[in-house]
C-alpha cells in the first residue's frame, strides 16, 4: 500500500490550483486577445481614414504620415489597455494609468532627448513653417529639405551632402526658409572711377540688368550710389530673381557679366584700388645710388 507523502500533495494541489487558474482565465485571454486583434485592425482602418482626411485638406506628404502613425498608435493604446484589464478583473484602469504615468515619468528621464526631438517635430509639424523640397538655413546648415519625420529634419546640402538635424535644433534655433517666397533680392557693388558720371554710370547698369535673363522686371532692379571710397564710386546693383539657390546664382553671374560688358562700351572705367607708396630713405638713396644699403635696410653713411 502506497501512502503519498504531504510533499506530493502540496504539488498536485498546486498544479491543480494553476490548472483551474488558466481554465478560469481562458476566456478572459481569448477576449483579450480579439480586443488587441479589433484594435490593430481598427488603428490601421483609422490611418487609412486619417491619411485620406489630411490629403483632402492639402496637408503635407510629412504631415500625414506622423500624424496618421500617432492616430493609429493611439487606438493600440486604448486597445491594449482594455485587453489588460479584461485579462485581469482586478486591474482597474485607473490603477494603469497611474502605472503608466510613473513609467512614463522615469521613460522621460531617461530618454529626454529622445522625448524632447519628438514633441518638438510635432510642434514644428503643426506649425509647418517649412516642408519637403524648401531651401532652408539652420544651424550653419544649408540645404533642401529631403524628409521630416518626428524625431529629425533630412537636409541635403548644396554640394550634395546628407545632414540629419535633431528637430528640437530646429525648433530652438532661427530657420532661413529660402523657397518661401518665389523670388528673392540679391546684390553687389560695382566700382566705378571718379572721373566717370555717376547718372551715366546708373543708367547704363540698370539697363544692362533689365536685358538679363532671370532677372524679375518687377520690383525693377536698382543701382545706388552706395559710397565714395579711397578708388571708386562704388554702385550698389539690386535685382530679383528666383529665390532657388542654384537658379539664383546663375542669374547673378548673367547680371554681373551683363554689366561689365555694358560699362566697357561705354567707356565706362573700373579701376583697381589704388596704392600710395611712400619711398623710405633707403629706398630712396638705393634708387638714387646716393649711398651704402645695410643688409638691414639701413643706409651706411658715406
Amino acid at each position: 500500500m502506497v501512502v503519498a507523502s504531504p510533499a506530493s500533495d502540496r504539488v498536485t494541489e498546486a498544479a491543480e490550483s494553476i490548472r483551474q487558474t488558466l481554465q478560469d482565465a481562458a476566456p478572459r485571454l481569448g477576449a483579450a486577445v480579439a480586443i488587441l486583434l479589433v484594435g490593430w485592425l481598427l488603428s490601421l482602418g483609422i490611418r487609412s481614414r486619417t491619411r485620406w482626411l489630411l490629403r483632402r485638406r492639402g496637408r503635407t506628404p510629412s504631415f500625414v504620415a506622423v500624424m496618421s502613425k500617432l492616430a493609429g498608435w493611439g487606438v493600440v493604446s486604448v486597445a491594449v489597455l482594455a485587453a489588460v484589464t479584461t485579462a485581469f478583473p482586478s486591474v482597474k484602469p485607473v490603477d494603469v494609468l497611474a502605472g503608466l504615468g510613473f513609467f512614463s515619468l522615469a521613460i522621460g528621464f531617461a530618454f529626454r532627448d529622445i522625448l524632447e526631438n519628438t514633441l518638438s517635430g510635432v510642434l514644428i509639424l503643426f506649425r509647418q513653417p517649412f516642408q519637403s523640397g524648401d531651401e532652408i538655413a539652420v544651424v550653419d546648415r544649408e540645404g533642401t529639405v529631403e524628409a521630416i519625420s518626428i524625431r529629425e529634419r533630412r537636409i541635403k546640402t548644396f554640394d550634395g551632402q546628407l545632414v540629419l538635424i535633431p528637430n528640437r535644433d530646429v525648433y530652438k534655433n532661427v530657420v532661413r526658409v529660402q523657397t518661401h517666397y518665389p523670388f528673392r533680392r540679391i546684390e553687389f557693388v560695382i566700382g566705378i572711377a571718379y572721373e566717370n558720371e555717376i547718372d551715366e554710370a546708373c543708367r547704363v547698369v540698370v539697363d544692362a540688368l533689365r536685358s538679363v535673363d532671370g532677372c524679375y522686371p518687377e520690383p525693377p532692379p536698382e543701382a545706388l550710389v552706395t559710397e565714395l571710397s579711397a578708388s571708386t564710386v562704388n554702385i550698389r546693383a539690386w535685382i530679383w530673381v528666383d529665390s532657388r539657390q542654384h537658379r539664383s546664382l546663375v542669374a547673378q553671374d548673367r547680371a554681373v557679366r551683363a554689366v561689365k560688358h555694358a560699362l566697357d562700351a561705354a567707356g565706362i572705367e573700373m579701376p583697381a584700388d589704388i596704392v600710395v607708396l611712400q619711398a623710405a630713405p633707403s629706398f630712396r638713396a638705393a634708387v638714387q645710388g646716393d649711398g651704402d644699403i645695410t643688409p638691414g635696410g639701413a643706409v651706411r653713411p658715406s
